[in-house]
């Protein structure tokens, strides 16, 4: 099974010569079988090169601290996280 969770492109100018434009994904998948469990799966390519990008797969821990990363640095852009603000 896989599941897909968000697609998208990354937000860099498309005629930047120096950097090719980005596709990335976001998937569950629970048929890797030298993984023994569910992943996340985070897939990053080249647009328009299907099939010639990385594929990496996430155990929960390793998903929850690529999520701590992202936050973090939208917190450092000065940027709303999406993280519920704290009670009080």
């Amino acid at each position: 099974m896989k599941k897909l969770a968000d697609y998208g492109t990354d937000d860099h100018p498309a005629d930047d010569p120096d950097k090719a434009p980005v596709a990335w994904a976001v998937a569950v998948r629970d048929d890797c079988d030298a993984c023994e469990d569910l992943r996340v799966e985070l897939t990053v390519e080249e647009v328009g090169r299907p099939g010639a990008g990385l594929i990496a797969h996430l155990s929960p821990e390793s998903a929850r601290r690529l999520r701590a990363a992202l936050t973090l640095a939208l917190r450092d852009l000065g940027e709303d996280d999406g993280a519920p603000s704290a009670p009080g």
